[in-house]
């Protein structure tokens, strides 16, 4: 696992073992994840998001704790997977990063909690896999807007957006920071050493 510009992602690349019937990866092993970010990620719920080319979602977070920590794998088709560090306080506050996940890769993407996440299909259809570390609670969602030019996300330009209307009435990062809507960067850093602590043997 390689880490990413932000604190608190990493990116998987798969070793893809392939032959004349097809190919094999483990896409995940949760203690190669462990010895990386420090701590279990709990499995408690499994999305699938099935979007059309164009399709753009996010950017979501949840209120910390708990958050709701990410497992990102596109099985079919390609998207270009966006983490954003949305922490109040953070020192890459603002920061966005963007990495292509496909069925040819095989990557897959860990966002900690607290961090902005978002996607748009690249391919004509895409379907990704993500594990959460908890389960989806409408009360402590929240949305920051995909399309702010204050972050400036890089989306392709040879791509119409196609947002929901949640997505697109979302607010900027600086509406929803002077809304103290964002995730406490501090609050993070001592949640994501709690887990730490929960570790057998730390």
């Amino acid at each position: 696992m390689e880490p990413l510009s932000i604190d608190g992602t990493w990116c998987h690349t798969p070793r893809v073992h392939a032959d004349q019937r097809g190919a094999f990866l483990e896409s995940y092993r949760a203690a190669d994840l462990q010895e990386f970010i420090g701590h279990r990620m709990d499995l408690a719920q499994v999305n699938c998001s099935i979007s059309r080319r164009g399709v753009l979602r996010g950017i979501h977070f949840a209120d910390v704790p708990p958050g709701q920590a990410k497992y990102v794998t596109c099985v079919s088709g390609a998207v270009l997977d966006v983490v954003v560090d949305i922490r109040a306080g953070s020192p890459t506050f603002g920061r966005w990063e963007a990495v292509r996940l496909d069925d040819e890769s095989r990557r897959g993407l860990y966002v900690a909690e607290g961090i902005g996440h978002a996607f748009m299909a690249l391919s004509e259809q895409a379907t990704i896999f993500y594990l959460c570390s908890e389960p989806y609670a409408p009360g402590r969602e929240h949305e920051v807007n995909p399309l702010d030019p204050a972050i400036g996300i890089e989306w392709p330009t040879d791509l119409e957006p196609i947002l929901s209307d949640k997505d697109a009435a979302a607010p900027t990062l600086k509406e929803a920071l002077d809304a103290g809507l964002l995730p406490d960067y501090d609050t993070c850093l001592a949640h994501y050493r709690d887990l730490a602590a929960r570790v057998p043997g730390r």
